[in-house]
């Protein structure tokens, strides 16, 4: 895959997400409200009714990483996932920007980092929203 493949995702996508996920949900909330989210449907493997399996996925491998699928039926992964979802909502320069060498690789590893982490970081960032409340 070309580094600038993600810039090629066609609309609409599906993104697939964890409902579970503090910062999941955040963005999730976000998208619901842009101005092109017709562009993007969320699905939530929490949800009951998800079959990874029906979809040709693992449920596990799918928790590891955003998954994205597009129009094409082509599958988009990890930082890839973000890239290609970011270019069907119009932010295309800022794809581009993120695919440079060096860049590139910084943000994919700071994407693989983060995934590893999110639920416990998801927790704390929780608690410290809980306690901003009080």
């Amino acid at each position: 895959m070309s580094r600038f493949a993600t810039l090629n995702a066609q609309a609409p996508v599906t993104l697939y997400h964890d409902g579970h996920c503090p910062f999941c949900r955040v963005e999730v909330a976000w998208l619901a409200k842009h101005r092109h989210h017709e562009r993007v449907k969320l699905v939530d493997i929490q949800s009951r009714e998800f079959d990874a399996e029906a979809i040709g996925r693992s449920f596990d491998a799918m928790m590891g990483q955003l998954h994205l699928q597009d129009r094409q039926g082509y599958w988009y992964v990890g930082m890839d996932a973000s890239r290609a979802l970011y270019a069907v909502l119009g932010y295309r320069r800022l794809v581009r920007l993120s695919c440079l060498p060096g860049l590139r690789s910084v943000m994919d590893a700071g994407y693989r980092f983060f995934a590893r982490r999110r639920i416990r970081l998801g927790q704390w960032w929780e608690k410290r929203q809980d306690k901003s409340v009080s």
